[in-house]
């Protein structure tokens, strides 16, 4: 058999096929539950890049697809073809592409600090080209193209896979995950942006929060004051699970299958049904102890209400951006695609209600993981490869920055009021309308959803999914240590260990990155300096 291998570069994750060159059939599935790169979101990612060097991202992202491809089965030799997608940042690092140009908004300040763009065109090279890659000594590495250099080959799968394209509706289609890439048509012109959400809507960032994944929480609904938890199975099915007492934690109805957290999509299940039933007043949980029960000692807690909030605002503003990009309003938006993980398994209805999708949208259409099915297609044909760089060549493209666009600014700042300070929703639309910026408002229908598939990976293959708990390997140094051991007590992820010889070790994929930084701030004697650090070499 003739072997290649799929992969959807997440930010939250990565996610993997060993799929027959010959046949196009999958035989197994591999994902992971982080990214290995320090750091929360593609943000933290691109700071780790910049500020501590490209090789040791780079090093960490090639690790950890070593360690899934051997996880896959696929011995060294036996690779034929390897193919990713996903994020500009998240590419680029992987093949050791320079990311200064992603990193800084605007021409002028591109142009006053010398940056170059980058060429992000479809290309297919030896893995013998990229560093760390030579292990794979008879195998092609294929990457699809950007469409622009910030707007990259996961935006294109959405665009392509949800046939947006073809629609005459003003619509719009976003990838529910930790960037919410997201794009906008109206009168053939395609607005693109990317909120940065965070990820909460992947289920991280939330406390007892975990990826898409087997044995998860996806999805609740309130019975008679009591909570109904919905689990994902081993096949990533949901299936009906335990009935709890919120207030306490009390079982009410008990079921065999055990839940271990919650993933993105049961975090806005409990939002709508919360906020619903009374049982959430933001930003405030109207418990006792302000906790929200659900089943097997899951809790949802007030800081997770607004780590999720700030989500939801985070999307809801993206969407008002490119609509007022667009000269449109929100109103105008009659139709939507949600794609990603947590826009397969995340009820539609639900979204729609809480403000992840356009007010007025009449259809919501989800299409599953689309970076990962465009991975598949330009691994198993050369010709689709070229068939969307011609297809990106072709797209009229409106890019809005969100980092730097005074509407998406306003409208955030007051979804953060909203979310985290409970300010009134009919206080947030007189701000809006205050900024001139298009009208948003609360759903008074119930959407139409067409749900093309069940589960965001729909084939895992004949040999099944395996889970990788830990992904990539270790930033390593020996440093001349005080032993007080405050960088290791201060880490709130527990990844960061030294011993009695001074030598430091840093799980990346646990790190928080630059959203932390507390083993640095912790240190009395600055001994811990990041740009010391190594990555541990993967034994061949």
């Amino acid at each position: 058999m003739r072997t290649g291998v799929a992969i959807d570069l997440g930010t939250s994750g990565i996610r993997a096929q060993k799929i027959d060159l010959d046949s196009g059939d999958i035989h197994k599935t591999v994902i992971t539950l982080r990214n290995p790169i320090p750091g929360a979101n593609v943000m933290d990612h691109l700071d780790f890049a910049i500020t501590y060097g490209l090789e040791r991202a780079h090093g960490l992202h090639v690790n950890a697809v070593r360690e899934i491809v051997e996880a896959l089965g696929v011995k060294a030799e036996e690779l034929q073809r390897m193919a990713i997608c996903g994020n500009p940042i998240q590419l680029s690092i992987f093949q050791g592409i320079p990311i200064d140009d992603l990193a800084y908004a605007g021409e002028r300040k591109k142009e006053k600090l010398n940056i170059k763009e980058q060429n992000r065109d479809a290309r297919i090279v030896d893995c013998s080209e990229i560093t760390g890659l030579e292990v794979y000594p008879n195998a092609k590495l294929v990457v699809p193209p950007a469409i622009r250099h910030e707007v990259g080959a996961d935006a294109l799968a959405l665009i392509i896979k949800s046939g947006f394209l073809d629609t005459k509706e003003t619509a719009i289609a976003t990838d529910y995950g930790t960037n919410a890439e997201m794009a906008l048509i109206h009168d053939g012109t395609i607005y693109t942006g990317s909120a940065a959400a965070g990820p909460a809507m992947e289920g991280q960032q939330i406390k007892h929060g975990k990826l898409a994944s087997p044995f998860v929480i996806s999805d609740v609904e309130f019975e008679n004051g009591n909570i109904r938890n919905y689990v994902l199975d081993a096949e990533m099915n949901t299936v009906k699970a335990k009935l709890i007492n919120p207030k306490n934690g009390d079982v009410v109805e008990d079921d065999s299958i055990t839940a271990k957290g919650i993933t993105g999509t049961g975090v806005i299940a409990i939002l709508d049904a919360g906020m619903k039933n009374g049982i959430i007043q933001l930003p405030k949980i109207d418990t006792p102890d302000h906790i929200l029960y659900l089943q097997d000692k899951v809790k949802f807690f007030e800081s997770d209400v607004q780590e999720a909030g700030l989500a939801i605002g985070a999307i809801r503003a993206g969407h008002l951006a490119l609509c007022n990009a667009a000269g449109i309003e929100v109103a105008d938006v009659k139709k939507a695609y949600m794609s990603g993980a947590a826009g397969t398994y995340m009820d539609a209805v639900k979204a729609h209600q809480i403000g992840m999708v356009p007010y007025d949208v009449n259809e919501v259409i989800q299409i599953g993981n689309t970076s990962l099915l465009v991975a598949r297609e330009v691994l198993l044909s050369e010709d689709r490869l070229w068939e969307l760089q011609e297809i990106a060549s072709r797209i009229v493209s409106n890019h809005v920055m969100f980092a730097t666009d005074p509407g998406f600014k306003e409208a955030y700042i007051q979804e953060i009021s909203y979310w985290t300070e409970g300010m009134p929703f009919k206080m947030l639309k007189k701000f809006l309308k205050k900024k001139k910026l298009p009208k948003i408002d609360l759903p008074d229908h119930v959407t139409e959803v067409d749900k093309r598939v069940e589960k965001d990976i729909p084939v895992l293959g004949d040999e099944g999914l395996e889970v990788l708990e830990q992904v990539g390997t270790y930033l390593t140094m020996k440093i001349d240590c005080p032993e007080c051991q405050k960088c290791a007590k201060v880490c709130p992820t527990d990844a960061l260990s030294i011993d009695d010889e001074g030598l430091v070790m840093i799980r990346s994929d646990l790190c928080d990155g630059a959203n932390c930084k507390r083993c640095i701030n912790a240190c009395p004697k600055d001994k811990f300096k990041w740009e010391n650090l190594e990555v541990m070499e993967i034994a061949e």
